[in-house]
């Protein structure tokens, strides 16, 4: 049987037998069955629509489709890939061709010549080097993939927390401006009874200062106010200053408790947890690659040349060359091994991040939980002050009128009632934001919008 019929069939064998499967990771860490607490609510793909917010929905479909910094998220995939298709190349023959022509002139006449080559060139992956490569590559843009959902994730609970900062900071400017006319009339009413020297100066002067005091808050109130708007013209894409939103300053009513899941399903859901997988397997790749490097290289190069007066003969005059190379290295100063114990530490460090990632994903879901379930017991605690404040108030006020008491004790009565009035409004923003890093802690990935055309108009309008 021919030998030159066998040959290309024993390479592909070579190949294949050599090629470094990509292994299972098991979980490097205990991970528990169940969350401490669960609703009964299933979690949304796209977890936001669970408030009914039709602005927070815009507000998020805007970033998603417009966020800068989600787009150059997915530019980095697109390394990735275009990565993945160079590493790829190496597992395929290169070939390239060449052809020239050239005219000579002299007094014993003319002559040309024309000479036409096709080179090829091809590296035998023995061992698996090549291939491990690819894998590795690969591997990264499945990394990248996981990447831009995270960034997903991560952008539309920014927009929902900034979204709802700023209503609860209108929320308090609606009750600052009722807290400022009720002080303006407490001024008026001391500043009669100063007159009737019912109250004293030191009255009138502390009453003035609680009501400048309230003026000072809601100025503060109106350039947080500015800030988030701001902070929320960025995320969606917008620039400050050319961003109008909705005037809504009413929270929501908290949904449902949703169902937290077991402690594996996470770890298959959420994107951050699957790309440090990747990057283990990818690690491991790597690691393969480097052990191979240390073995015997096999080249094979063939090339065809052909020269010839003129282009009718060209190819009546050709030669080709069949070549084999086998390269082993013997002394490189421990460099290949070297390599190797590096993408070792690499790999081991990959495995101890994506066991610190799980951990922290636990983490984050307990966290909200044990957060959300306390801010419950705060508002209670909240509601029960400010119902005795009230009754405190109004009694207190009763016996200042009829001279039982001082001013001061009015006073203070006051100035803790709206406290707390603020204190209720800030603390069922805060428990909201705790649900959103609930929400976050527990969402998977879902569709994105396709950027490819986002980021070519980009660059023409960069160009341009």
């Amino acid at each position: 049987m021919n030998i030159k019929f066998l040959l290309p069939w024993l390479v592909i064998i070579l190949i294949q037998a050599c090629a470094v499967p990509i292994v299972e990771i098991p979980t490097p860490t205990a991970v528990p069955e169940k969350f401490t607490q669960s609703g009964t609510s299933p979690v949304q793909e796209h977890w936001w629509l669970a408030f009914n917010d039709p602005q927070l929905n815009q507000l998020i479909d805007q970033a998603l489709n417009n966020n800068f910094s989600l787009l150059s998220t997915f530019n980095r995939l697109q390394q990735a890939e275009a990565i993945a298709i160079k590493q790829s190349a190496d597992l395929i023959p290169s070939i390239s061709a060449a052809f020239g022509g050239e005219q000579s002139y002299s007094n014993l006449g003319d002559s040309s010549r024309f000479a036409f080559g096709l080179n090829a060139s091809y590296e035998v992956d023995l061992w698996g080097r090549l291939r491990a490569q690819k894998h590795a590559a690969e591997l990264d843009v499945r990394v990248a993939e996981e990447n831009l959902n995270t960034a997903a994730i991560s952008l539309s609970s920014e927009v929902a927390i900034a979204w709802y900062r700023l209503i609860g900071q209108r929320s308090q400017l609606h009750l600052l401006k009722q807290q400022i006319k009720t002080n303006q009339d407490n001024v008026e009413i001391t500043l009669s009874r100063f007159a009737g020297s019912q109250a004293s100066a030191a009255d009138l002067f502390q009453q003035q200062q609680t009501l400048q005091a309230t003026i000072g808050d809601q100025n503060d109130v109106l350039a947080t106010i500015q800030v988030l708007q701001n902070q929320l013209a960025i995320l969606t894409g917008n620039t400050p200053g050319m961003f109008d939103i909705s005037s809504d300053k009413r929270l929501p009513e908290l949904p449902p408790l949703p169902k937290t899941g077991l402690g594996s399903e996470l770890i298959q859901r959420r994107p951050d947890l699957r790309l440090a997988y990747f990057r283990v397997q990818a690690a491991d790749q790597r690691t393969a690659s480097a052990i191979a490097d240390r073995f015997p290289k096999l080249s094979l190069s063939a090339n065809i040349d052909a020269t010839a007066p003129n282009l009718q003969s060209l190819f009546n005059n050709w030669i080709a060359t069949l070549a084999g190379n086998l390269i082993l290295p013997i002394v490189d100063g421990g460099r290949r091994v070297a390599e190797v114990e590096r993408n070792r530490a690499v790999a081991a460090e990959s495995l101890n991040d994506y066991a610190s990632t799980i951990q922290q994903a636990i983490k984050e879901v307990e966290d909200a939980l044990a957060q959300e379930y306390q801010q419950h017991e705060l508002i209670n605690s909240l509601n029960i002050q400010y119902s005795f404040s009230q009754k405190a108030n109004t009694q207190i006020r009763l016996r200042y009128m009829y001279g039982a008491i001082d001013f001061l004790r009015v006073l203070t009565t006051q100035i803790n009632q709206q406290t707390l009035e603020r204190s209720r409004i800030s603390a069922q923003r805060q428990l909201i934001e705790y649900r959103i890093q609930l929400y976050r802690s527990l969402a998977g990935s879902w569709p994105l919008p396709d950027y490819q055309d986002k980021t070519a108009k980009n660059k023409e309008q960069q160009d341009g």
